[in-house]
Formats: structure tokens, C-alpha cells, sequence
């Protein structure tokens, strides 16, 4: 028995809405082994699902399929959560708050909202 792979992304709470889950299907955010997944594919225990959100690829091993929404304290009876420390730290870092400025500076200037950019893409200038 498999579910199909939005209403599971739903139904475990990775996305928020239904539509969110249908459409990072469509934007090919959503693979297994590398191949992007439409919305209707059916997955069963035991797949893995990379998930490209928040600018970090996050991996699930699914446990059992399931269609219907369930509780927070209940996801992990579902899915496994496979996503490495490294990603994960990645994440905590764009959530600092890199775009701090003294009292008195003023808006960034080109020069500088470059290099927060930079900053937050993670590439060295």
C-alpha cells in the first residue's frame, strides 16, 4: 500500500499546505535516488525523499505511507529524518541574523548588500 508523495509530504508536516507539496513537486524540488517525483507518484516504506527547502537539501526515509494529516507527536511513527548535521548547520546559520547594523549607518550601500548576499549564500568575497 503507498500514498502519493504530496499528501504524504502534507500529512507529515514537511510543507504546510497541500499546495506547497504539489508545487515543489512540480519545481522538481522533490527527488528519490536523483529522479524528480510528480505530485501522484506513489511512494512506499522504506523510500527516501530528498527535499530541497529553506535553501537545504533535507533526506526522509518513510516508515509507513499515510494520506491523512496527522499530530506533531505523531510524525515520527511515519518518517525518519536522514538530513545530514552538516545541512542542518547551514540552516542555523542563514537564521542569525547576518544583516545587523550599528545605529547610525544607515541603508547598506550596493557595495554592502552585496556581500550580504554573498554571506548568505555561502560564498567567500
Amino acid at each position: 500500500m503507498g500514498a502519493r508523495v504530496d499528501k504524504f509530504l502534507w500529512s507529515v508536516r514537511i510543507y504546510k499546505t497541500r499546495t506547497q507539496a504539489t508545487d515543489a513537486c512540480k519545481a522538481g524540488k522533490v527527488t528519490i535516488e536523483g529522479k524528480p517525483l510528480k505530485p501522484a507518484k506513489e511512494i512506499s516504506a522504506g523510500d527516501v525523499i530528498d527535499v530541497k527547502k529553506d535553501h537545504i537539501l533535507r533526506s526522509f526515509r518513510v516508515i509507513s505511507p499515510i494520506e491523512k494529516r496527522v499530530g506533531a507527536k505523531l510524525v515520527p511513527n511515519f518518517v525518519e529524518d536522514l538530513t545530514p548535521e552538516s545541512e542542518l548547520n547551514k540552516l542555523e546559520m542563514m537564521k542569525q541574523n547576518f544583516e545587523y547594523r550599528d545605529r547610525g549607518l544607515g541603508r547598506p550601500t550596493k557595495r554592502d548588500r552585496r556581500i550580504i548576499t554573498k554571506i548568505k549564500k555561502g560564498y567567500e568575497y
